[in-house]
């Protein structure tokens, strides 16, 4: 079979009975995720929130068991069912290990578990009139019922002897007073209240209050419960063993890694990372080392940007920058997916990230960036290779172009067929292409994508070691890894702000496998890309490989790997 992969808008594609099995799945599980439904732009359930209580989790598992016996008896009409069919058993399956192994009920940590979900999702509802703010008012009523259920499914997993570690704990404790705290997000939230029109009807006013008032005042009552509760039942011990891990890291990654092999590479290529940047500090000041050149840029006022205001103006020109640039020379980008919003995030953690755009476009892919509070001074020769990262021709490209292939993909390969190793791995390939096509020949922008790549492989080393009780590197003195090695051994490889790596620490120790999937996906999409040009030998063409590899779609990065070199 040919794969049909032709590019242009026009070229259509007849569903197939596959086809109809992913679209009824993609339609239930938009049904029992109302967050899902409103990242996707699905309206109908915005005033709604998940069930993550045992019956919710419970609920999941039966609509992937359901699925995944259709799919046993499923034919493929063309490869691109080939690929639904590979992806779908691969995700599905997977989500079903970790529903069975318990690993989705004792979900906590600082970062990525239902407290922070439940959060998060009002930064994407629309609040241009009076009826978006009346919707929001009414989700807020619904916080506290699914903290409820989430705290069900703690407490029964701690009933199994399953309980998220002592730190991760903490943190939960932590972001729930910042949450409610007079400065938080939930005060805020009430103060930034305003329609495209002016201010809210007193009414609407009213109500958003109350809700906002239910909300917070769950939240300090999970702060509370976790305090009683949980914390005392919570291990010391951060690591989760390599059986754990090895489960974790298909998660992320799609793939099935030698974990041994990956911690030596890890560690080889952050000496190559290091040396690079070296070099590259001569450039900047000769004579001088790493900390010297940094300390240089930084008190360069070329590099340097004042006010959050400054700093939005220059991620969203940087990012239309490219995009005018590289569509129809190294990538083909459709219409709808040359527009990226670029924002300052209403939270204060810390960070940038992405949030693809709506099924339709209506809500565009956007950029945000969480400043941390008091921070007002930003250096551009460290964060011009994350808008990249973030935007074109990293997420947003990779990520909008997925959702735009309504001609060639069902609606779960277009939006819930995410991998972290994929798209993360996308997004570090693309730093590296970026400075490939001279985007980052500038000593300063160039040592900014060091600094971040060398974050990135410090953390595959880090995180596969902790967790797998691997041998800690010489550096922080060989031995058993503990929170102090790495400590010291993060330190030693990332020139950032200290609350910002204590809180990047913390994420590594509670999400296991996540954050090694950045530099693995990038070494798994180098490796793709370099198998399909010895192939293709003087006929290969980068931009056509690029076209191939994102219509796929992100997938698991066995699945990819299959996919494009069929």
């Amino acid at each position: 079979m040919s794969t049909p992969t032709p590019q242009t808008p026009q070229h259509t594609r007849t569903p197939s009975p596959v086809d109809a099995i992913a679209t009824e799945h993609f339609d239930a599980e938009l049904a029992l995720s109302p967050i899902m439904a409103t990242y996707f732009g699905v309206p109908g359930s915005d005033d709604r929130l998940d069930d993550v209580s045992p019956a919710g989790l419970a609920a999941g598992s039966d609509l992937r068991r359901r699925t995944l016996a259709r799919l046993e008896a499923a034919e493929p009409q063309d490869d691109i069912d080939v690929v639904t069919i590979a992806a779908m058993r691969e995700r599905l399956g997977l989500y079903e290990e970790l529903y069975e192994s318990g690993e989705q009920q004792r979900e906590l940590n600082n970062i990525a578990s239902p407290l922070q979900s439940f959060r998060e999702i009002f930064d994407l509802m629309p609040t241009a009139t009076v009826e978006d703010w009346a919707t929001i008012a009414r989700r807020m009523t619904a916080v506290p019922a699914a903290l409820v259920g989430w705290q069900e499914s703690l407490e029964d997993s701690a009933a199994r002897g399953h309980v998220a570690a002592r730190r991760q704990v903490q943190a939960c404790i932590d972001q729930c007073a910042d949450l409610t705290a007079a400065d938080g997000f939930f005060a805020g939230l009430l103060t930034r209240a305003r329609t495209d029109d002016g201010d809210l009807p007193p009414a609407v006013r009213t109500d958003l209050g109350e809700g906002i008032e239910v909300a917070a005042r769950a939240y300090q009552d999970l702060g509370a419960i976790l305090r009683e509760r949980l914390l005392p039942r919570a291990p010391e011990a951060d690591g989760v063993g390599r059986e754990r891990y090895r489960l974790h890291s298909r998660n992320f990654l799609g793939a099935d890694i030698d974990l041994e092999e990956t911690y030596a590479w890890g560690q080889e290529e952050l000496a190559r990372i290091v040396a690079e940047m070296e070099a590259t500090a001569q450039r900047i000041v000769p004579g001088g080392s790493v900390p010297d050149a940094i300390a240089a840029l930084d008190a360069d006022p070329a590099y340097r940007l004042h006010g959050t205001d400054a700093l939005q103006a220059w991620m969203q020109e940087r990012a239309d920058e490219v995009i005018a640039e590289f569509a129809d020379v190294h990538f083909d980008i459709p219409e709808p997916v040359r527009r990226i919003e670029c924002r300052i995030a209403p939270t204060q953690t810390g960070g940038i990230y992405y949030t693809g755009p709506s099924d339709d476009f209506s809500r565009p892919g956007r950029m945000w960036w969480s400043v941390p509070k008091g921070v007002t001074e930003f250096g551009t020769w460290r964060e011009l290779t994350t808008v990249y990262h973030e935007g074109v021709p990293g997420h947003h490209l990779q990520i909008a172009q997925t959702v735009y292939r309504k001609e060639l993909l069902n609606p779960w390969r277009r939006n819930l067929c995410f991998t972290s190793g994929h798209a993360e791995g996308w997004a570090l390939y693309s730093e590296r292409l970026i400075a490939e096509l001279g985007y980052l020949d500038d000593p300063g922008n160039y040592l900014g994508m060091l600094d971040g790549q060398s974050l990135r492989a410090a953390r595959v080393v880090l995180d596969i070691g902790v967790h797998c009780g691997f041998e800690a590197p010489a550096e922080v003195g060989g031995g058993q890894w503990d929170y102090d090695k790495a400590w010291a051994f993060l330190n030693n490889h990332a020139n950032m702000d200290e609350g910002f790596l204590r809180f990047e620490l913390d994420r590594y120790l509670g999400w296991p496998g996540q954050a090694p999937s950045y530099k693995v996906g990038e070494r798994l999409w180098m490796e793709l890309r370099a198998a399909v040009a010895a192939r293709e030998g003087a006929d290969f063409d980068l931009k056509a490989f690029h076209r191939r590899a994102l219509d796929v779609g992100s997938v698991g990065l066995d699945v990819l790997k299959d996919a494009v070199l069929r």
